[in-house]
């Protein structure tokens, strides 16, 4: 593509230097250039895109999108914001693949990435061959990739709807992060329907209030053509105000014949919000049906392991008071004995909700340890305080010792709930990722259990 269509697309305040250069790739990491390359200088909070931009010319890069010239000898596009001027610039380049991509979105603070699967499998069951991206991994054609950013940055994400169309999808389903919304990172993703499943305390450390967290979510549903959304949730109640033409749900609605094969009843009201974005699609009920049917787990989300033991042990994403709630309550309705609860907190994030989640599990839980969960830059001891917050949990900051003392305690009828982690792969711990999967931790001890002596 001519730089000039780029151009007429960013409305740039100020060209410098010509604009007959040829574009075939956009970059905003000057580690990662292709030649060809239009490259976004991005002030960021820590590093500034423009001291890159050198780099990045060596690289390979032709042009640049700056919010200051800079004395190098390329052409420079110059914009108010560089990172506002991405999406569009992704929108232009590859086509506005929304345009001919369906997108189904999930958007909350819990459910999103169990919503999202049942979505897919019901897209799946009508042969339309859906992409995927959530925070567990990306499907793309025939393609199952790992995963990045939960939503990616707004040049990435416009290179995978192309890819996805390019490789024979004919929808996609998503999910859309209230930091993705702020970030610019959804700006031009049309999406056919976004879904709503419910707001509770998370990341305020970054957007600050409530208010503006569900602003966050709010703002999303002027790209969507259909709305769903969860009424039975204060936020929910509220969003559906303001969308008179939403179609609403509520937990205690009917499945009908559908027989859901997840445990706990959160996992009805996603397959409820699935169903309902699926009828808001005109996807006919036999096809929704096989669909959630056909969803037997979800990696990481009330995921059990099993190695013979006369307990049950489900590892759960929830890392938030909200989703830690719904979990246990449902782990509770499966015990005929005790309720055992593994959780921590996670570092460099919201603080506020560190006491809440430990109130919730003394609350619910029978027998709780907290454990060490992605300490990030932080003291885990100091996180795991924050936790007790002067309530009386015993504390075990190594977490695989954790989790194997909460299996070692368990008896027949005990359901024993690792939560946090879910799906992920390794614990984040002064700025390494080490490697470490509850699930594996948790197989390997049952094991160990089951040995003779």
């Amino acid at each position: 593509m001519q730089l000039e269509r780029l151009i007429a697309a960013l409305a740039p305040t100020d060209v410098v230097g010509g604009a007959a250069v040829e574009i075939r790739e956009l970059a905003y990491d000057a580690r990662e250039v292709p030649r060809g390359s239009l490259f976004f200088c991005i002030p960021g909070a820590t590093a500034d895109g423009h001291e890159f931009a050198a780099e990045a010319v060596r690289e390979g890069a032709v042009a640049l999108v700056v919010e200051r010239p800079l004395e190098i000898d390329v052409p420079q596009l110059v914009v108010p914001n560089v990172r506002a001027a991405m999406p569009r610039a992704a929108v232009e380049l590859f086509g506005d693949p929304t345009a001919l991509l369906p997108v189904v979105a999930v958007t909350g603070t819990n459910g999103k990435t169990t919503t999202a699967y049942l979505l897919w499998s019901i897209l799946d069951a009508t042969g339309e061959r859906p992409g995927l991206l959530t925070n567990v991994e990306r499907r793309v054609g025939d393609d199952v990739r790992m995963v990045g950013l939960n939503t990616p940055e707004s040049i990435d994400l416009q290179r995978l709807f192309r890819e996805m169309l390019d490789a024979g999808n004919r929808a996609c389903v998503m999910e859309a992060t209230s930091m993705a919304s702020v970030k610019g990172r959804l700006e031009g993703t049309r999406f056919a329907v976004l879904v709503f499943t419910n707001l509770t305390q998370d990341h305020l450390d970054f957007h600050g209030t409530m208010d503006d967290y569900f602003e966050a979510k709010r703002r999303l549903f002027a790209q969507a053509s259909r709305a769903v959304v969860n009424v039975d949730d204060e936020y929910g109640e509220r969003l559906a105000a303001e969308i008179p033409d939403a179609t609403t749900f509520r937990p205690d609605d009917e499945l009908g014949d559908i027989q859901l094969k997840l445990p706990g009843r959160f996992n009805r009201e996603n397959a409820l919000a699935a169903a309902a974005a699926a009828r808001a699609l005109g996807i006919r009920e036999d096809a929704i049906k096989r669909g959630i049917e056909a969803v037997e787990r979800v990696p990481g989300r009330f995921d059990s392991v099993d190695e013979g033991q006369p307990f049950t042990v489900l590892v759960d994403y929830a890392h938030t008071p909200g989703a830690l709630e719904a979990a246990l309550e449902s782990a509770r309705e499966l015990a005929r004995g005790r309720l055992i609860c593994v959780f921590g907190a996670g570092g460099d994030r919201d603080r506020d909700k560190r006491p809440l989640m430990g109130q919730i599990v003394t609350e619910l839980a029978d027998v709780a340890l907290v454990t060490s969960d992605n300490p990030r830059s932080e003291d885990p001891a100091a996180i795991a305080a924050d936790v007790v917050d002067g309530l009386d949990l015993d504390v075990e900051l190594d977490r695989r010792r954790a989790i194997e003392r909460a299996l070692e305690q368990a008896q027949p009828g005990d359901v024993v709930v690792i939560a946090g982690k879910g799906h992920e792969q390794g614990q984040e711990i002064a700025g390494r990722k080490l490697p470490f999967d509850d699930r594996d931790v948790a197989r390997d001890a049952l094991r160990r259990l089951k040995a003779p002596a």
